[in-house]
């Protein structure tokens, strides 16, 4: 492939790439560091464009979340010698409370239960419900076989179901049993 053809060809895939990318990171980490992700998933789609699939965005999803499993792990790193050069005590962690909604947008209930599940499951169900990829995609992403990714997303659901089943409060005079006649 020429340099003109690559050029094309990236020209066109790009554009279609870049919004759907920025939300998968956004969804996943900081502003800064979904834009460092962003940039490196694109320099990495830009030198493989010869290798892109007829459709490209699973394919990059995959591409951004080893950019960003990479980038966490110098974020790791830095912090690791960050703490051998001062101690430092860390911010206690802020959680929405029951009903409210986080800075995203998104349900803090929902949230809860996602960090519950088990990194895979939330990760498969991150991909179907916010990234709306189907089983097939899916597998492109996370490098499984359709048919092991559509299982594997059956049982994330039921388990976030259950999940979201025990935090589920009961209604109101549901609880109360005190004073009735069975």
């Amino acid at each position: 492939m020429d340099e003109q053809t690559r050029r094309a060809r990236f020209e066109e895939i790009a554009p279609a790439l870049i919004e759907p990318l920025r939300r998968f990171l956004a969804r996943r980490t900081d502003a800064a560091t979904a834009e460092d992700v962003l940039a490196e998933t694109l320099l990495v789609c830009w030198r493989r464009v010869a290798e892109l699939p007829e459709r490209p965005l699973p394919w990059a999803y995959a591409v951004a979340r080893n950019c960003l499993a990479n980038a966490e792990r110098g974020a790791r790193r830095q912090q690791r010698l960050a703490a051998r050069i001062a101690v430092v005590d860390p911010p206690a962690a802020v959680q929405p409370g029951p009903g409210e909604r986080d800075g995203a947008g998104r349900d803090a209930e929902v949230v809860e239960a996602l960090g519950r599940l088990r990194e895979q499951d939330a990760e498969l169900l991150r991909l179907w419900a916010w990234e709306q990829l189907g089983a097939a995609e899916i597998a492109t992403v996370l490098d499984l076989t359709p048919n092991a990714a559509g299982i594997r997303l059956h049982r994330a659901r039921q388990r976030l179901r259950e999940e979201l089943r025990k935090s589920d409060l009961p209604a109101g005079h549901d609880g109360v049993q005190e004073g009735r006649a069975p």
